[in-house]
């Protein structure tokens, strides 16, 4: 692929509502564009963006996929996102790198919450953006409609750009706002056309909408929009560019995908109204002056880049893909990684073309290409060179809070499955495996069920080995609520030397239930001699790791050794050990014992028209609401805390209330005593799968 420089280069995301034809829209622009010579279609599992297994078996994008399109002596950089939640961190990744965004809306189905939260996205990154409505071609689809729908959103940001030009049932044209002319396709070429009399009315009214944003991009306009003057077409189209780089004007085009029609315009457009890189501020931090280092993809700093993504697959290896914010990169350059500090020689430079890559001798600041096998280098990371060492910020990634326990169904597969799932949280950091060692499972989070099962799945496709998925435990905690004072004598003769340690002790709460423990003694006269101490108190230490009501850790326990008995002869710290383990079992259970479940925080963001439902569900699985704060974009964040064990299936059921408006947060808050009905089912499960191990055993 030929070289750009950074002027002729736009970097421009796809966003939309899952099955929106994001993917079929950037598979007709490829096609266009000479990067493939034919039309790949979802259903026959053949285009450029979805090339993974995952992708292909359900006909959804999974991973943001790279395509470079040359166009008119321009490099489109086309970032095409998945459009379902459960994959919201690849599109973050994308969205960090982008100059300017095309939010899909499917003519047939409307606005829906992807296309509302593609909006937001644009928002939060100050991204220039343009609409596409597709699925034109459906002759039932009405552009009329959807642009409507869009106003009563987003009010007169939106412009119209275009409009369709049916016959007899069937898209054949479009309607230009900007110049009031009609054009119909004929084969390859667009030919002038009159506007159909059905489009004039509408076409005044999106005109006239679109010269109002004209005329307030500056004073000598408005004053000459006011005395009834005409713009020019050049003035129209240079004062659209100012208005849609700073968000004032949102244009809307339409066509489709599948037939191609209204493509080559929208690409036209992409190169005449969206940014270049070299329009965009950025700053790092020299991490040896500790100076800001203003990057601003100017060509003649210091080479940087971003690494935005990291790619890890089976079938074609490891790839950092990169975003070039100074300087220019060539081949067989050292880069210094100052989060590793650790040198690199970085190869050969490559552009990724979905699951392809091109060489290129050179990548100009702005620019999107990829760098193979640096194993040590992370997505987040920043690349430099050792005489001005740069880091720049990280991405903001959605945490995940679906979790899942899973196991090796081949036991053997153990070491296999935890490599695996290594180089896929590499891939996705929205993917996390935990080792969750005081309860005794392994678990897996993710941003939802469906993304849960897709890791599932990649594990058993493309890297041969199988998990099974099960609900987690719930991670409880035992503690005590009154005192009790016992005592153990253990006392064992065979033969030779016996064993003999006896204590006396007391145990209450200790206030505390961030900590397992208190010990104390108060033991008067030598009656268990200052040794023997310690011994006593790895007994408490080892009892409290699995409690006597149902096994799980205890916290919050004070325990006092206040007297005892010894023999000269028979004592040994592993029979005080014992005894004081034996204490600690009886004195647990005479002091009222109970189970305490975790607590979480929990924030929910709904639109305002669904706080009542969340309430009510919240209210169902034992929350207590704390309180709701109004904020921007007609929203509530709903605060309550929860019983961590009532949120096991929150994600699908909150996105099912609120059409997938609804987004949610948590953090571990405190632990409560559990209600008796729960106590009394865990502590019967418990005991019931004990006797299970006992006789397996």
């Amino acid at each position: 692929m030929k070289v750009f420089t950074t002027d002729k280069i736009r970097n421009v995301v796809v966003l939309g509502h899952g099955s929106a034809g994001k993917t079929t829209l950037v598979e007709a622009m490829a096609y266009l564009g000479g990067l493939t010579s034919r039309l790949g279609k979802i259903e026959e599992k053949n285009t450029v963006s979805d090339f993974t297994k995952e992708e292909q078996k359900r006909g959804i994008s999974i991973h943001t996929s790279v395509i470079p399109i040359e166009w008119e002596g321009y490099k489109l950089n086309i970032l095409d996102t998945p459009g379902y939640f459960d994959f919201v961190g690849e599109v973050e990744e994308a969205l960090a790198v982008a100059d300017g965004a095309i939010i899909v809306v499917s003519g047939k189905s409307g606005i829906e919450a992807g296309t509302e939260k593609a909006w937001e996205l644009c928002e939060k990154y100050h991204l220039p953006r343009m609409i596409f409505v597709t699925d034109m071609d459906i002759d039932s689809v009405s552009y009329r409609k959807t642009i409507e729908d869009l106003t009563a959103l987003y009010s007169k940001k939106i412009a119209p750009f275009n409009m369709p030009i049916r016959e007899n049932g069937k898209l054949t044209g479009y309607v230009n706002v900007i110049q009031k002319k009609g054009f119909v396709w004929n084969g390859k070429e667009v030919v002038p056309s009159d506007v159909p009399d059905y489009s004039r009315e509408y076409l005044e009214q999106y005109h006239d909408t679109l010269m109002e944003a004209v005329a307030e991009t500056s004073e000598e306009f408005m004053e000459r929009y006011f005395a009834g003057e005409e713009f020019s077409e050049a003035e129209i189209r240079a004062a659209a560019r100012l208005s849609i780089q700073d968000g004032t004007i949102v244009p809307v085009e339409m066509g489709s995908g599948l037939t191609t029609q209204g493509v080559y315009t929208l690409m036209d457009d992409i190169v005449k109204y969206m940014p270049s890189a070299e329009s965009r501020k950025v700053s790092g931090i020299n991490v040896k002056t500790s100076e800001i280092f203003e990057a601003n993809f100017d060509v003649l700093k210091p080479k940087t880049a971003f690494v935005f993504k990291t790619v890890v697959d089976p079938f074609i290896g490891r790839y950092s893909l990169i975003k070039i914010r100074s300087g220019v990169f060539k081949t067989d350059e050292l880069v210094y990684d100052a989060s590793q500090d650790a040198e690199f020689k970085i190869g050969k430079l490559y552009v990724m073309q979905g699951n392809k890559t091109a060489e290129v001798p050179e990548l100009h600041a702005g620019d999107l290409g990829a760098l193979a096998k640096l194993t040590e280098v992370k997505t987040g990371d920043t690349l430099s060179t050792k005489a001005t060492p740069v880091t720049y910020p990280r991405m903001e990634i959605s945490q995940p809070y679906t979790y899942l326990r899973y196991k090796a169904v081949n036991k053997a597969d153990i070491d296999k499955i935890a490599q695996a799932m290594a180089k896929i949280a590499a891939e996705d950091p929205t993917f996390k495996a935990v080792n969750d060692a005081a309860n005794g499972q392994s678990l897996i989070y993710g941003m939802g069920d469906l993304h849960l099962q897709v890791i599932q799945d990649e594990l058993a496709n493309e890297y041969n080995v199988k998990v099974e998925i099960e609900k987690p435990k719930v991670a409880f905690r035992e503690t005590i609520r009154k005192n009790s004072d016992v005592e153990y004598k253990y006392k064992k003769q065979s033969g030779g030397h016996g064993q003999y340690g006896h204590v006396k002790m007391k145990f209450g709460p200790s206030g505390d239930l961030t900590t397992p423990y208190v010990f104390d003694e108060e033991v008067v006269g030598g009656a268990v001699p200052k040794n023997y101490f310690p011994a006593v108190e790895k007994g408490i230490a080892e009892s409290v790791q699995r409690g006597p009501l149902a096994a799980y850790p205890v916290v919050g326990v004070h325990a006092t050794l206040y007297d005892g008995s010894y023999h000269p002869v028979d004592s040994s710290e592993m029979a005080f050990k014992t005894a004081a383990k034996q204490a600690f079992k009886k004195g647990f259970m005479e002091a009222s014992p109970v189970l305490l479940e975790p607590i979480v925080n929990l924030k929910v963001t709904v639109p305002d028209t669904y706080t009542g439902d969340v309430m009510g569900d919240l209210n169902k699985r034992r929350g207590r609401v704390l309180g709701m704060n109004p904020i921007p974009g007609g929203k509530q964040v709903i605060e309550a805390d929860v019983p961590q064990m009532e949120l096991f299936d929150y994600c699908t059921q909150l996105r099912s209330m609120t059409g997938g408006r609804g987004e949610y947060e948590y953090h571990f808050a405190r632990y409560e005593q559990c209600p008796a009905d729960i106590q009394s089912k865990e502590v019967a499960a418990r005991a019931e799968e004990a006797a299970a191990g006992f006789a397996e055993g």
